[in-house]
């Protein structure tokens, strides 16, 4: 076949229009096949495109599975659910040591159930330390202070904290005059309020003694042994109701939203003050390790940790750790194994004990 210059240049033609078309066409290959899918990659995702590329994936998985301690929780599910159709929210709601002791079974039986989870650090904690939870990141963690996360490696979090319930001095405005409320700790040795204090001798009541030994240590504390406190073993909405009531003028050991919650208190004249050091109940959002609907589970998270997220608890009377205050906020878990809180938590409740009148 003879050779021509008209050959040659079709042949350079159709390769030059090749390459244009792979320069082309590759970028949106690559970003195709870059797109996030596993979990393990999903967990590190940064782009500005996170909530599509969560929502599409979230779609196509249908549902969620969330494990939650929340009373208001089909509250919650609701609002998610109408910010994005088409996800729905399947919730098994336990008590948080119940949620604990469920996800590390069906750990140990290789059956992956759930998706995430919203309960307290102490049941993380367990879960953290089994290595059942999947560290994550979102566009939200800037938000918050870093006692209000669980650094994991890589950047990532085990969890954050997405609500808090704050522990103060709660008291009955009409029986306690309001010169004998106490503003900070050295207040509570104050003999006119001898007899006139109560404390919920639980694990709520602990932190509270925690709390006061971390600002004024264990001799301060060990004075208040002379203000004959009543115990009370009951449980945080008991005592509420003694506040109400008056019979229990005053107590160090009260969780603000118990307080402040109209259904709660029924217009009763109560209130609740902080003192220097505020020690956190906190309620946390984590991620479980080889969550099957690893799309939903992250758009989930960062629907409660968003600022859209923080409003509906507040709406629910809960507090936000993204929140600025005058007071410190104490974390009790923090930096801890189980086990080195639940000593202390112990040494605690204990001190508290040795200090309330029998």
């Amino acid at each position: 076949m003879k050779f021509t210059y008209g050959n040659a240049r079709d042949k350079k033609m159709r390769y030059f229009l090749a390459i244009v078309f792979v320069v082309l066409t590759a970028p949106s290959a690559w970003a195709q096949a870059s797109k996030p899918n596993a979990l393990a990659d999903l967990v590190k995702y940064r782009g500005s495109d996170r909530e599509r590329v969560l929502y599409e994936g979230a779609k196509k998985e249908g549902k969620l599975v969330w494990y939650t301690s929340l009373v208001p929780h089909k509250h919650i599910a609701k609002l998610f659910e109408a910010k994005y159709p088409g996800v729905t929210v399947d919730i098994y709601r336990a008590a948080g040591n119940t949620l604990a002791t469920r996800l590390l079974e069906e750990r140990n039986a290789r059956r992956y159930v759930a998706d995430t989870i919203e309960s307290t650090p102490p049941q993380l904690m367990l879960l953290r330390d089994a290595q059942a939870l999947q560290p994550f990141t979102s566009p939200y963690l800037a938000k918050y202070p870093e006692v209000a996360k669980e650094i994991a490696p890589g950047g990532l979090v085990n969890w954050i904290t997405d609500r808090e319930s704050l522990i103060g001095v709660g008291y009955n405005k009409t029986v306690l005059k309001a010169v004998l409320v106490p503003k900070k700790f050295d207040d509570l040795l104050n003999p006119a309020l001898k007899g006139l204090m109560s404390s919920a001798n639980n694990e709520t009541g602990a932190r509270a003694i925690g709390a006061i030994l971390k600002a004024k240590g264990e001799a301060f504390v060990r004075k208040l042994k002379d203000q004959d406190i009543r115990p009370h073993g009951t449980t945080a909405a008991g005592l509420t109701d003694l506040i109400i009531s008056g019979e229990a003028p005053l107590s160090f050991t009260m969780v603000e939203t118990n307080l402040t919650q109209p259904a709660a208190t029924k217009g009763a004249p109560v209130a609740w003050v902080p003192m220097e050091v505020v020690p956190v109940n906190a309620g946390s959002a984590a991620v479980i390790a080889n969550a099957p609907n690893p799309h939903a589970a992250l758009l989930f998270v960062d629907f409660l940790i968003s600022p859209e997220g923080q409003k509906m608890y507040l709406d629910l009377f809960y507090g936000s750790a993204t929140k600025a205050s005058s007071f410190e906020r104490w974390y009790p878990e923090k930096g801890l194994t189980m086990e080195e809180y639940e000593k202390r938590a112990d040494g605690w409740l204990k001190l508290l004990n040795d200090i309330t009148r029998k």
